[in-house]
């Protein structure tokens, strides 16, 4: 197919993905269908991208409220001769030592998973 008959064909496509409003046209092919597959292989390459990065996004949110814990970042101190352990992050203070010690941490793990819930609200007020 040559010549004039180039200019008589009709067969760009342009597809709108409504929930993203995401809008790809081709028209390379000669044919409307060749458009079509060829569009439709953009618009899902172009909605793959745009979850990877909504994910990638997410994911460096949650990086970013965890703590940065280095050589001396100190999370809890266990005062053994005082009978005293507290929890530096939370302010959480225990006198029943051997309990803390044998694993009794619930309360700790509590106070902590309320932090971060408190932080990511705050975050997302923001």
């Amino acid at each position: 197919a040559g010549g004039q008959h180039v200019n008589k064909t009709e067969s760009a496509v342009r597809i709108t993905h409504i929930p993203t409003n995401t809008v790809v046209a081709c028209q390379t092919g000669r044919s409307q269908h060749q458009n079509r597959d060829t569009a439709m292989k953009m618009l899902a390459a172009k909605l793959y991208e745009l979850e990877v990065q909504k994910r990638n996004t997410e994911r460096d949110a949650l990086e970013a409220t965890k703590s940065d814990i280095g050589w001396g970042s100190q999370i809890r101190n266990y005062v053994l001769d005082q009978s005293r352990i507290k929890d530096l992050r939370t302010g959480i203070e225990r006198t029943d030592t051997q309990k803390v010690l044998d694993g009794d941490l619930d309360e700790f793990i509590e106070a902590s998973l309320k932090s971060g819930l408190e932080a990511g609200a705050k975050r997302s007020d923001a």
